[in-house]
């Protein structure tokens, strides 16, 4: 599966290399209007999903929880608390500097990784979150043995990401994604370009049941996953034995 999503860039094939520079470009571009841009993108309705996840990391005092990149720090805001150590880590620096800002006076710590190769000791992090950001790894599997490797026994992980609608929806979402969210793009952003990228990796991301199985061949246990809004995103979550 990182095959196909190691050589494109939407549907457009490049080396592994370029994919990762280009989406480097495309957030350095996006980070000032990121946030509004998924209000608009989505109605809001984002901000309901990311809830949905905190709420099911179930973070407590004295846990070190890592969001992965989680640059403007929507989701480390949410899990931020009394003797918790919340850590954002993401390639983008102009991400991360939105991040800043918006958790300053939070214990929000953030330090500059990839999903592939994050700056932490084995075994040394109770939760790992990453919302709509797998999807944007050159190589998914590596990451998702990163995120194992880095997780202490009994961890969990949570994964937030676009996924397959159900079959009702499809002709609906499929019209919205191709025929207004690039105009959106271009309107709120000023990145039309940026947003094709992002409707097209959706298409080209493993749907609900092939996560679940890439995750299961990562050593994660009672893998399980969640549709939200019939589908058009997905809550995973599976423990490190």
């Amino acid at each position: 599966m990182s095959g196909a999503l190691s050589t494109s860039f939407g549907f457009q094939s490049v080396t592994p290399e370029e994919r990762e520079a280009r989406i480097r470009q495309v957030f350095e571009a996006v980070a000032p209007r990121y946030d509004l841009m998924n209000d608009v993108m989505s109605l809001g309705i984002h901000r309901l999903w990311k809830r949905r996840m905190a709420d099911a990391a179930h973070v407590a005092a004295g846990q070190v929880i890592v969001d992965l990149a989680g640059g403007t720090g929507d989701i480390a805001r949410l899990l931020a608390g009394a003797g918790r150590q919340v850590v954002v880590c993401d390639p983008s620096e102009a991400m991360m500097a939105v991040g800043r800002r918006r958790c300053a006076g939070l214990a929000v710590d953030f330090v500059t990784g990839t999903a592939e190769a994050m700056p932490f000791a084995d075994a040394s992090v109770d939760t790992v979150t990453i919302a709509f950001g797998l999807r944007n790894a050159t190589r998914p599997e590596t990451a998702l043995a990163e995120i194992h490797r880095v997780l202490k026994p009994g961890g969990r992980f949570l994964c937030l990401e676009f996924s397959r609608p159900w079959a009702w929806l499809r002709p609906f979402y499929d019209a919205w994604s191709f025929l207004v969210i690039p105009r959106l793009g271009a309107w709120v952003a000023g990145q039309p370009a940026a947003y094709d990228y992002l409707v097209e990796s959706i298409r080209r991301f493993p749907d609900q049941r092939e996560l679940m199985a890439l995750m299961v061949c990562a050593g994660f246990k009672d893998v399980e996953w969640c549709d939200l809004s019939a589908g058009i995103a997905c809550l995973h979550r599976g423990w490190k034995a």
